[in-house]
């Protein structure tokens, strides 16, 4: 399964067979898990976005030598953290993502903000029945596509791509077993239906971008924060402290 930067940069996402050593894995896994028991009543398990921000024990996964080592032949050797989010689809309700590139929603945060990677880690085996990721391959190299307001009241996004400028027929499932991994770009035209099975998919998001990408942290320094994951700024960045958390930025958003 493990396909090469030459797939990655005709394709827009690659798979590889693990990401973490075993035990590593498992101890996210587990710290997951915590974390879901311990969910507010009404919050949905889909939204459990920016966890780090409050556990700064993630970053002991987030800034692991061997999630770097997959992003910096795609990014470079100077890296930024710039978010994680556990997207976690319950069994029989799990809501869908609508068809998106990741850039969209980035453009008021980072610039140019399709310079950014997603590494997804399958903390659950996502599979076509119960809603893995879905790509089109090589839309990464068709620019900026045009949105609206979702159709799906329920799903994880409010805007989705214009259907016309999305391909499902060239759509490609991605699925994975447990502890394995993709890695996409934020130009990359992607998402996932509905969970109707009755096995939960669960991963964990983790965003970075070269230290070239500039963070606008005067105008959303008070709602997020990236953090130096390797290397040197190359932006004039502001960084956060990945040793304490900030739960005000919570707060702001």
């Amino acid at each position: 399964m493990t396909q090469g930067l030459d797939f990655y940069r005709a394709a827009g996402y690659l798979r590889r067979d693990r990401l973490l050593r075993p035990d590593r894995f498992e101890a996210l896994a587990e710290h997951f898990e915590r974390k879901l028991a311990a969910l507010p009543d009404g919050q949905r398990p889909e939204h459990m976005d920016v966890p780090h921000f409050t556990d700064p024990e993630l970053f002991g996964w987030l800034l692991d030598p061997d999630v770097l080592d997959l992003v910096e032949p795609i990014i470079g050797p100077d890296i930024a953290l710039f978010s994680s989010h556990f997207i976690c689809k319950p069994s029989g309700d799990g809501r869908g993502v609508p068809w998106h590139q990741d850039a969209f929603f980035w453009r008021d945060s980072i610039e140019p903000a399709a310079r950014a990677v997603t590494v997804w880690l399958a903390i659950d085996p996502s599979t076509r029945e119960n809603g893995c990721m879905r790509v089109i391959p090589g839309s990464h190299l068709r620019g900026a596509g045009r949105y609206r307001r979702s159709c799906d009241e329920e799903g994880v996004f409010d805007q989705e791509l214009v259907p016309s400028d999305v391909d499902e027929s060239s759509a490609v499932d991605v699925e994975l077993e447990r502890g394995q991994c993709s890695v996409h770009s934020a130009m990359l035209v992607h998402g996932s239906p509905p969970n109707r099975s009755s096995a939960r998919r669960c991963g964990y998001t983790m965003r970075y971008m070269p230290t070239t990408v500039r963070f606008k942290h005067e105008r959303v320094g008070h709602r997020h924060q990236v953090y130096l994951a390797r290397g040197v700024d190359r932006a004039g960045n502001v960084y956060a402290d990945p040793t304490r958390a900030y739960p005000e930025l919570l707060a702001n958003r």
